[in-house]
């Protein structure tokens, strides 16, 4: 139905709203015939108290919003290093644990014999290495005299040498022996929140065998793609460059925005050949673990600021088949609807890009008993009706009639 106005609006006003007029055919079939042009017949509705906001131009930031998902900054798969028997799992599962804490411990036991036996073969290596050493300086010895052939002295020399390098092999040997004993014990390698254990007590665990997971989640990555045309017309020149961002808000899924901005870490080096976008990706503090991998949230990419704009109330928008409009209260407070042109949401209001000007009085509430050149009683916010002092209310409304008995 098509609201026809007491005094007929241009025609770029003249809108289809359907919920304006549902309220217009209630307010007639009430009263029982047609408001006539000048307003409220004598004895008819009062005119209606609404709060409005005088609008005066603002700057505000501009911005990218794209769906995106969580994940942690760091995604640790915990492998054991060498095989064995589980015999204990030292923390809770889901758990938050530090760099370095054990997680498992397997069956020492193999490991701490064939450490023994290592360091044994290193013992011996170094007795056959100082018995060769004592040979090599005797036989020097009885070659300045003559007294043996230089070949033999060689071969005394060639022994120590090989006794020295099989010392270098047995303490290798330790080496690894102590490094398999130390890696029975398995351990955390970045602090976070650990996953499913994957394997039991008394199970046998393979070497490099999957046995957890950490994931770091101080700070967060959110990961995110924008196309290539929201790009260039958020950048100056129409060339996005990662160093422009001044920084990122991530809103949750319940609405509310993560108390701390991030910071953008990485761009991709070339777009979807398939999707035409560019994957990002922001870094956010995440100090109490509220945000979880995973999670899909929406981030904002803020790319710069626009000046000579108003900001709305969201509630103040009206939807309508021929776009968005606000309702205004002109120099007779009469209802003058306005068609807008919106941009993005800030916080809890609308960034209105044209259709307004300053001192623009917009109408924030009772938007649905409004009908185009109605008489409205404007006020103040927290003034009016209702409020704390405000008089509107009992000095403006009628008595009100006594219900009908059936």
């Amino acid at each position: 139905m098509t609201v026809r106005p007491a005094s007929r609006p241009p025609r770029t006003l003249r809108l289809t709203l359907p919920a304006l007029a549902l309220s217009a055919a209630l307010l007639t079939a009430c009263s029982g015939k047609e408001q006539p042009a000048g307003g409220p017949p004598p004895g008819g509705m009062p005119a209606l108290p609404v709060t409005v906001l005088t609008l005066q131009p603002t700057t505000v930031e501009t911005s990218i919003e794209a769906v995106a998902q969580t994940e942690g900054a760091k995604e640790v798969e915990i492998r054991a290093r060498v095989g064995g028997i589980l015999m204990k799992r030292l923390f809770e599962e889901g758990s938050a644990v530090k760099a370095g804490q054990p997680l498992f411990e397997l069956d020492k036991a193999p490991f701490e014999v064939a450490t023994a036996q290592a360091r044994a073969q290193l013992a011996e290596s170094k007795a056959r290495a100082d018995q060769t050493l004592r040979e090599a300086g005797r036989l020097k010895g009885l070659l300045a005299q003559q007294a043996i052939s230089q070949r033999e002295y060689d071969i005394a020399t060639s022994d120590n040498a090989a006794a020295l390098a099989a010392v270098q092999a047995a303490q290798a040997a330790v080496r690894q022996a102590e490094l398999n004993l130390s890696w029975a014990t398995v351990t955390a390698p970045v602090s976070g929140v650990t996953g499913r254990a994957a394997v039991s007590e008394g199970n046998l665990v393979s070497a490099n065998g999957l046995v957890t997971t950490v994931v770091q989640l101080n700070p967060i990555w959110v990961r995110f793609s924008v196309s290539e045309s929201e790009l260039a017309s958020a950048s100056p020149g129409g060339r996005f460059k990662p160093g422009t961002v001044r920084g990122v808000e991530l809103i949750l899924p319940d609405g509310s925005t993560h108390p701390v901005r991030g910071k953008l870490n990485f761009a991709a080096s070339q777009l979807s050949p398939t999707l035409g976008t560019q994957q990002l990706r922001a870094e956010f503090a995440n100090p109490d673990g509220s945000l979880m991998p995973g999670q899909f949230v929406r981030a904002r990419l803020l790319t710069g600021e626009r000046s000579g704009v108003f900001k709305v109330p969201q509630n103040a928008v009206v939807q309508t088949d021929r776009g968005a409009i606000v309702m205004t209260a002109d120099a007779d407070n009469k209802v003058a609807p306005r068609p807008v042109k919106t941009g993005q949401w800030t916080g809890k209001d609308w960034v209105i890009l044209d259709g307004l000007k300053a001192g623009d009085k917009v109408i924030v509430d009772n938007i649905i008993k409004l009908r185009p050149g109605a008489a409205v009683a404007p006020h103040a916010p927290g003034e009016g009706p209702g409020a704390p002092g405000g008089k509107a209310g009992a000095a403006a409304a009628p008595a009100a009639a006594p219900a009908k008995k059936d």
